[in-house]
């Protein structure tokens, strides 16, 4: 299996979990929607305490708040979920991937879950960057604009090659754009200097 392979097995496989979950407390939303959201938060340099990401978690999947308790896996998962989501952003080698379902589902499905994700990364960006996203570079609001044309496109595909190389471009584009806006409203990590008090 050659790299590329595996990380897109890697990729399908979360796509699975967090639908599972979606799928198991009934959530009325697209998965990659609350990904994209939780996303667009930290790309645009916000951090979420647990409690406020919980919140969130429950808003967008139309749960109610007892449904944490009530769950053994949801809390651990949507955790995990949020540290997984920083540490690609904040990864050097770039492997930050949007949530989305692997080439085994249909096209149109596939382009539901890009358009879901967009969508919601852009209401995350929004939520954490605010008016500030009005003096951000040009890049930055030039890739916000084609997110917003990418956020509007329809599910009406018809599947052939060429429409498949195009959602794969516009695919990679959006990963490409989520790791750029993470660059332009993130501090590098610094490197851990000794014990350090939280």
């Amino acid at each position: 299996m050659s790299e590329t392979e595996t990380s897109g097995a890697a990729r399908a496989a979360e796509f699975e979990r967090w639908a599972n979950v979606f799928t198991a407390h009934r959530a009325f939303s697209h998965p990659s929607e609350l990904h994209g959201v939780l996303s667009g938060r930290l790309a645009a340099g916000s951090r979420i305490e647990e409690p406020e990401w919980l919140a969130m978690v429950c808003e967008h999947m139309g749960l109610a708040e007892q449904a944490l308790d009530e769950s053994e896996d949801l809390v651990p998962f949507m955790n995990a979920a949020y540290r997984n989501a920083l540490q690609q952003l904040q990864s050097n080698d770039m492997t930050f991937q949007p949530l989305l379902p692997d080439e085994d589902y249909a096209i149109e499905q596939r382009l539901e879950a890009l358009v879901a994700w967009v969508r919601g990364f852009l209401e995350g960006m929004a939520m954490a960057a605010g008016e500030s996203l009005g003096q951000a570079p040009d890049e930055i609001r030039e890739l916000i604009e084609d997110l917003v044309a990418i956020s509007q496109l329809s599910e009406e595909e018809e599947a052939d090659e060429e429409s498949e190389q195009q959602l794969l471009e516009i695919t990679e584009y959006v990963r490409l754009g989520a790791v750029t806006v993470f660059t332009e409203f993130n501090e590098p990590e610094k490197p851990a200097q000794g014990p350090t008090l939280h």
